[in-house]
């Protein structure tokens, strides 16, 4: 059976179309004004993968973005704990605005240019991300939120990835069947695995070297 046209193309946030500018433990040990920058960036991997997913199913509006605003502190007080470092009072405010805007953040090479490239050739666009409410922000002070048709995160689905319900939700809403999707991530679980499970074609973005090479496999 040959696959349906292609009719969508949705990214995955960090790591895929946007990166930081500089490493979390630099950044929290400059917005902390100490600890080991080595050991802040060692003790938050290991805290960022012990940590459940920002699902909470039972809330909706202020107390979703509540709630994962507590998930990042438990988080940042966990990563101090464990650097032997120490959170000073305002600290995690700062660091929750920082990661907010885009002093934290900058479009991968060719984000802009592939987005603009699908809408050209009437492709829809959008983004499946684990990230919290701040997303949004983030992608307008980016330029890319007018260049996306929907973005999804677990507080829309009640789920997170690698869940297919967050996929489906994204290409539900699109109005279309997960295998006239192409999914661009870079985690081999949450991602590639995810999204190949609910049905979606999957790109692994480590095989780019800018995401405008995704053009072409779209026909654009």
């Amino acid at each position: 059976m040959s696959m349906p046209p292609l009719r969508a193309v949705l990214l995955d946030a960090v790591g895929t179309t946007i990166h930081l500018r500089e490493p979390v433990g630099a950044t929290y040990a400059r917005v902390a004004g100490g600890g080991d920058p080595a050991a802040l960036q060692r003790a938050f991997g290991e805290a960022l993968r012990s940590r459940p997913p920002m699902v909470f199913g039972e809330l909706d509006g202020d107390g979703v973005r509540a709630a994962e605003r507590e998930w990042w502190r438990a988080l940042v007080e966990s990563v101090f704990a464990a650097a032997g470092a120490t959170l000073p009072e305002g600290a995690f405010a700062r660091l929750w605005d920082h990661y907010a805007g885009a002093d934290a953040w900058q479009a991968a090479p060719g984000a802009h240019a592939l987005l603009r490239g699908l809408r050209q050739r009437s492709l829809r666009t959008g983004m499946v991300s684990n990230f919290d409410h701040r997303l949004d922000a983030v992608l307008a002070a980016l330029d890319l939120k007018a260049l996306l048709d929907v973005v999804v995160l677990p507080s829309h689905a009640g789920a997170a990835k690698p869940d297919a319900r967050i996929f489906h939700l994204a290409v539900a809403m699109l109005g279309i069947e997960p295998a006239e999707a192409l999914y661009v991530g870079d985690d081999a679980e949450d991602d590639i695995a995810g999204a190949g499970a609910a049905g979606l074609r999957v790109v692994d973005v480590a095989g780019l070297t800018d995401l405008t090479q995704l053009l072409a496999e779209c026909g654009a």
